[in-house]
């Protein structure tokens, strides 16, 4: 039988500067190298050794749906959405209820916002 573990997302980005720096001003994600290439690409530690890796795609068209989408889990997720709302940074419930927050069928409170590329990132208090 094999084992996994999960080790990094990797997205497609237009402008790999900006999506650096939303990415480490929402999560506070620190930089870590990029041992893989030269490249522009920029590596994020999210923690335990998992990564967000963002490759510069200028010219790629990206298209998501909120279906398509990644989730973190903090434990106080009411302080995170105080952090969301001090960035200006617009966020819904699943069904796009403007800055509303939606509880699960099994108890998990859950917040949907976007990236500057239009990818949909989940936060839940799912700890």
């Amino acid at each position: 039988m094999f084992t996994f573990s999960f080790n990094h997302i990797a997205l497609s980005v237009k402008n790999v500067n900006n999506s650096f720096k939303f990415y480490q001003e929402i999560f506070q994600f620190e930089e870590i190298e990029n041992t893989a290439s030269n490249s522009k690409t920029r590596w994020l530690s999210i923690n335990e050794k998992k990564e967000l890796h963002l490759i510069p795609r200028p010219d790629a068209e990206i298209k998501t749906n909120k279906a398509v989408h990644f989730a973190f889990a903090t434990p106080n997720l009411d302080l995170f959405i105080d952090h969301l709302n001090k960035l200006n940074i617009q966020y819904s419930d699943w069904i796009n209820s403007p800055n509303k927050d939606y509880i699960r069928k099994d108890g998990i409170l859950q917040v949907y916002f976007q990236d500057p590329d239009g990818y949909w990132i989940e936060v839940n208090n799912n700890i």
